[in-house]
């Protein structure tokens, strides 16, 4: 029996600007790579970006050098389906429509509200509390199948599938399908290159916690020459690195870039310490990313080049979420729009 839902992977990421080697390895290099296996759709979710207050001007530019990055990364836009969210309106109105599905509870759990709230949440905007719904709305525009996510973010594609459930069930349909979130891999979560317990940010203080895309290769280097690890040779496997975050993190990063699996790089280093180790992440993390940086580069003297590509992605996206959004729209009762 053919499955009632074409295979699709969307994702998004907030074009807040920063991009890290943890971007790249959690979803830039991912998102490559799933081109050809099925339909892919990436977004550049301006729209959640304003929750909080943005310069426009650099909201503009953070905005193409997410752009940049994707293609630089490796993303085809002739092969995906590459845009801005506020490009199409089926995400906002879809938005609205799925935050009259979900409930209130709901978005009391959501635990990243709390956190950027913090005790200040009555001070907010609205569209931070409710942007969850917006994001169910980015996946289900496109009955998404799969949706690529690190771990921090598994909670809203849970919410997503809860969201999609109610709507069917209210209205007797299987309409929207059970997005699956889609985690893998090494160093999917990338940590900071001073503190191993805490995620890899652009937001950290110290920019020495990460490396940016846009670092040259001598700054690549010398962060990774200066990374905080221990006096210890490293193990043969893994198992050897569970109270060794920094030295673990390293091991990931490595694993990430060469294609490899973590035990397969310890085999080889086994014994060794980092003063072997380091020189060898940093050439391999060079190699892999300074081509990316020169590409991105390129792109950003050529903005329009780049909004004519956004522009071509989002009539395609629209070509997708359009009808989609209609069909919902007349489920939930309301007059079709003329044609």
């Amino acid at each position: 029996m053919a499955p009632a839902h074409t295979p699709r992977i969307f994702s998004g990421i907030q074009p807040s600007g920063g991009l890290t080697l943890g971007n790249y390895l959690g979803a830039l290099k991912r998102f490559a790579e799933k081109q050809g296996e099925v339909e892919t759709v990436f977004c550049l979710v301006d729209l959640h970006a304003i929750t909080v207050w943005q310069d426009p001007e650099r909201l503009r530019r953070q905005t193409r050098e997410a752009a940049a990055a994707f293609i630089a990364a490796g993303i085809d836009p002739a092969q995906s389906v590459l845009f801005v969210q506020s490009h199409v309106t089926a995400h906002a109105e879809l938005g609205w429509m799925l935050s009259c599905v979900a409930r209130v509870g709901w978005m009391n759990r959501m635990t990243q509200f709390k956190d950027k709230a913090g005790k200040n949440a009555e001070a907010v905007s609205l569209g931070l509390y409710a942007y969850p719904a917006l994001m169910a709305a980015d996946i289900l525009a496109y009955k998404a199948t799969h949706v690529p996510v690190g771990e921090d973010q598994k909670q809203h594609v849970e919410l997503t599938r809860d969201i999609a459930a109610k709507f069917n069930h209210d209205y007797g349909v299987d309409f929207f399908p059970m997005p699956e979130p889609v985690i893998e891999g090494a160093a999917t979560r990338v940590m900071s290159l001073r503190d191993g317990t805490k995620k890899m940010s652009k937001s950290d203080p110290s920019d020495a916690s990460r490396i940016n895309l846009t670092d040259d290769a001598d700054m690549i280097a010398q962060k990774i020459r200066k990374a905080r690890t221990d006096a210890d040779p490293l193990p043969g496997s893994m198992e050897g690195l569970k109270d060794r975050p920094e030295a673990r993190n390293l091991v990931n990063v490595h694993a990430a870039l060469s294609g490899e699996t973590p035990d397969a790089v310890l085999a080889r280093f086994e014994g060794q310490g980092f003063g072997a180790f380091k020189p060898a992440l940093a050439e391999l993390a060079v190699s892999v990313l300074a081509p990316i940086t020169t590409r991105m580069n390129q792109l950003m003297d050529d903005p329009a080049e780049i909004d004519r590509i956004l522009l071509d992605g989002a009539a395609r996206a629209d070509a997708i979420a359009a009808p989609i959004v209609a069909e919902a729209r007349e489920i939930m009762g309301m007059i079709p729009a003329a044609r």
